[in-house]
């Protein structure tokens, strides 16, 4: 009898410390987080992707702090590898430059590790007026246009790329000036006002297609859509990183035939100094609220959550590789 006693005991005993463990568990799950994210300008599809993302974490972790700054590619970078913020938005071959230390980083950001993909096509659209007398980069750098160009603001990695897709041409920002032409840095949204106010001539930039803020200029103002050939987009592959891509015929009403460029992907990322508790709550509450997402950002809709770990050419970090597993996503 004393024996059965005790047996009981301990098995209860067991089932106890079981029931602490599993409440601790639950507790470190729930720990609210402190997250502060730089994305891009207001108004923009990373400021809506990284508010999206931020809900998610609340969802997740009742109690969170969540704060959402603007930023650019390279700035989120360094500001992830410094601590500054926790996680970041930016182009995975911006966040590769920044690994290996190439410009515009002045010195390596190799703690950057990958959190989860944003957004898988990230292509370069080079935007004129319909009745604009440019028809190719090629015919730009033949005729020596005195083009007008609008590229991202600097440290992003759509200014990175059109000053690469010109300088693949065989057109450099020299080249531009010297034939009365000039670059400007601005925000996208700026970039397409002063193509409609006859300001610039050429916008490029990197983004998701069809684009909403392509298709709200277009209601205003007639647009064509100009393409990158195979050489041009070969030499991006090799010296940026980009892949080729076909823009589908019929993706804007203005582009009745597919066009060909490049693209590059968007990723969240984060310091290998957070923790693994951390990353992999923070991915779980993007999986978990992934309809949330896809409501917030339509594009994710076009990925679904099976992409979310696929951020080549960066690593995952640990804690959101160990999420991935969990859920079915990665092997």
């Amino acid at each position: 009898m004393r024996k059965s006693w005790m047996s009981g005991w301990r098995g209860r005993g067991v089932l106890a410390v079981a029931a602490v463990g599993a409440g601790m568990a639950v507790a470190l799950a729930a720990t609210p987080l402190k997250i502060t994210l730089a994305g891009g300008s207001v108004g923009g599809a990373w400021s809506t992707m990284g508010t999206a993302i931020g809900e998610t974490i609340r969802l997740t972790s009742p109690g969170s702090s969540f704060t959402y700054e603007p930023g650019v590619d390279a700035a989120n970078v360094q500001l992830v590898s410094n601590g500054k913020v926790q996680l970041g938005i930016a182009h995975a071959q911006m966040a590769l430059r920044g690994i290996k230390g190439e410009e515009p980083f002045k010195g390596k950001t190799a703690d950057i590790k990958a959190i989860a993909l944003l957004d898988p096509q990230a292509a370069v659209q080079i935007l004129v007026r319909a009745d604009s007398k440019i028809t190719s980069l090629e015919q730009i750098k033949k005729d020596k246009m005195p083009v007008r160009v609008a590229f991202n603001r600097r440290g992003t990695m759509m200014a990175v790329a059109g000053e690469e897709v010109f300088k693949a041409a065989g057109i450099t920002m020299a080249d531009i000036a010297a034939w009365g032409g000039r670059v400007d840095y601005v925000d996208y949204n700026s970039g397409l006002a002063q193509m409609k106010n006859g300001q610039t001539d050429l916008v490029l930039n990197m983004l998701a297609f069809p684009s909403a803020q392509v298709n709200g200029l277009a209601r205003d103002l007639p647009l064509r859509l100009i393409g990158i050939d195979k050489a041009v987009a070969d030499k991006l592959t090799t010296d940026v990183g980009t892949m080729p891509i076909t823009v589908p015929a019929g993706t804007y009403p203005f582009a009745p035939e597919a066009v060909n460029t490049v693209t590059g992907i968007v990723v969240l990322v984060a310091s290998e100094k957070m923790s693994d508790e951390e990353a992999a709550t923070i991915v779980s509450g993007m999986i978990k609220n992934y309809d949330y997402l896809e409501k917030a950002y339509p594009p994710f809709s076009r990925m679904g959550a099976k992409a979310l770990p696929d951020v080549a050419p960066l690593t995952l970090h640990p804690g959101a590789a160990k999420a991935y597993k969990e859920a079915g996503l990665l092997k």
